[in-house]
């Protein structure tokens, strides 16, 4: 059986992003009604908004589902108490280390895995103690890794180093990209970006239908010198070029992203001053329009089952 669904209790190894300003509880329910998993993405909620989006995803579904956690959450400790006050059995952390809390969610019978772009944290989150690993290579949206490492180089890397189950993401957005990734070692996938432009997605219908128009090389990572971001071509992106071209320090930095630039590109839609994340993989779907979440697994599975049909017969 695969590692993934034996591991989390679900039909297909395909987990959802928990992406900030994308991943709420409709998102997230609809990917596990359709048979993999989805992430409630905390990164963007208060405790009390993300306690409503657990109440409301046992409304939703019976399926097994988790919560992505940033652990550079400023009220780390009163997320991860919620979260095991409400019975969530799955957490996926990220961008920071998961020592701390791996064991603590153990004792409270929560499964975890944690996101790496090396092997060399891979290593580390194996230490620690982690269920499951998340690879996630350079191409991925969003907050990305520092060592720019491609998903295609990263995974077998990672499967060099440990045997724990493994899911890729950056990237992955197609059947024939989670054939792909198995190729390579990993046991199932993580998919972010085709997912945060689907009708269930809380990001505002404007950002969708922009990034179903960007060509590549239209996603630039920026920021690094605070936390690698992805970024689409916009006012606020060259802003960020031209403040780092001419040597912004950190602080510099920080006060030209503020607070909330975030949302008010993805969540309210304002497409010039807005921090619009997305990964390299979506220009594959320019000039196609919003589909659902059934929608987008109908065609992962086909492209999947395309894949291996064709390689059947594709031997060196």
């Amino acid at each position: 059986m695969n590692a993934i669904c034996e591991l989390f209790g679900i039909r297909y190894p395909i987990i959802s992003g928990g992406m900030v300003w994308c991943s709420g509880w409709r998102l997230a329910s609809a990917v596990s009604n359709a048979g993999g998993m989805g992430l409630l993405g905390a990164g963007s909620m208060h405790p009390e908004t993300l306690r409503e989006h657990i109440v409301k995803m046992r409304e939703a579904t019976s399926a097994p589902f988790g919560v992505n956690v940033p652990l550079m959450y400023p009220q780390i400790d009163e997320l991860m108490h919620l979260i095991v006050d409400e019975g969530v059995k799955i957490v996926f952390t990220s961008a920071g280390s998961p020592k701390k809390w791996t064991s603590w969610l153990h004792d409270h019978g929560v499964k975890v895995a944690h996101v790496v772009s090396s092997s060399k944290f891979a290593l580390k989150a194996e230490e620690a103690g982690v269920d499951a690993i998340v690879a996630e290579g350079f191409e991925a949206g969003g907050h990305n890794g520092r060592e720019e490492t491609t998903t295609m180089c990263l995974i077998p890397a990672v499967r060099s180093v440990t045997k724990l189950p493994l899911m890729a993401a950056g990237g992955i957005a197609t059947g024939e990209a989670i054939y792909a990734a198995q190729a390579l070692g990993a046991d199932g996938v993580q998919i972010g970006s085709r997912f945060a432009l689907s009708a269930e997605s809380s990001a505002h219908p404007d950002f969708k239908n922009l990034c179903l128009q960007l060509d590549e090389g239209d996603t630039k990572l920026l920021l690094k010198q605070l936390s690698p971001t992805r970024l689409v071509r916009n006012k606020f992106r060259a802003d960020v070029e031209a403040a780092e071209a001419t040597g912004a320090d950190v602080e510099a930095l920080r006060e030209l992203l503020g607070r909330g630039r975030a949302k008010k590109g993805m969540f309210e839609g304002n497409l010039d001053e807005g921090e619009l994340e997305i990964g390299q993989v979506v220009s594959l779907f320019k000039g196609t329009q919003i589909v659902t979440v059934d929608e987008i697994f109908a065609d992962l599975i086909e492209g999947y089952r395309a894949a291996a049909s064709r390689m059947s017969g594709n031997s060196i």
